[in-house]
């Protein structure tokens, strides 16, 4: 079992799996209970460096499944939450990541929020988690907990290296303006 992390702690990802190459981000959050529409969160990964995206093609998410290089690949859109376990995944092939990339942030986003009036204070048990792919092991995992009211996006957390470590942080970090406010911080061009 892994680290289960506070907001804004952090993992050495590389010293929990010393020979890490591949891993596997886990997010999931449970179906919704209530009556109306089904929860649609999408899951998408910015690969960042100096804390920009590198372009456009290095946003990975459900209409962009793969960043140029192949080193990060989204597997597939998961628009309710049923089931249990990850709900959508990304794989993420360490040594194949530019070296001009320094973090890999995970966005997740309410597929309509506004339209369908649903934030993330509605949603339960969201989390996000990564495993090492050579042996299934979760090596550290953010159960999101705020209240989020008004917040229709979510950075969950990033991979980030530091000092020639992969380390993993938990970030939390909440967005009214959705997809697109994070997006457009990033440096996306959004049409």
């Amino acid at each position: 079992m892994g680290v289960t992390l506070a907001k804004g702690g952090n993992v050495s990802l590389s010293k929990a799996a010393p020979n890490l190459t591949q891993v596997l981000v886990g997010l999931g959050w449970d179906a919704r209970s209530t009556t109306g529409a089904p929860f649609d969160l999408d899951a998408s990964a910015l690969m960042c460096g100096g804390g920009r995206v590198l372009g456009d093609e290095w946003f990975v998410f459900y209409n962009q499944l793969k960043s140029p290089d192949g080193s990060v690949e989204h597997t597939g859109d998961n628009l309710t939450g049923d089931g249990d376990g990850d709900d959508e995944s990304l794989l993420i092939d360490l040594p194949k990541v530019p070296p001009q990339v320094d973090k890999i942030v995970f966005p997740v986003s309410i597929h309509m929020a506004d339209e369908r009036g649903q934030t993330f204070g509605q949603v339960s048990n969201a989390f996000i988690r990564v495993v090492n792919q050579a042996d299934g092991q979760e090596l550290a995992r953010y159960d999101l907990s705020e209240d989020a009211s008004t917040e229709t996006a979510m950075i969950f957390g990033e991979l980030y290296r530091y000092q020639g470590e992969w380390k993993f942080r938990a970030v939390g970090q909440g967005y009214a303006s959705g997809l697109r406010g994070i997006a457009l911080d990033f440096g996306v061009n959004v049409s």
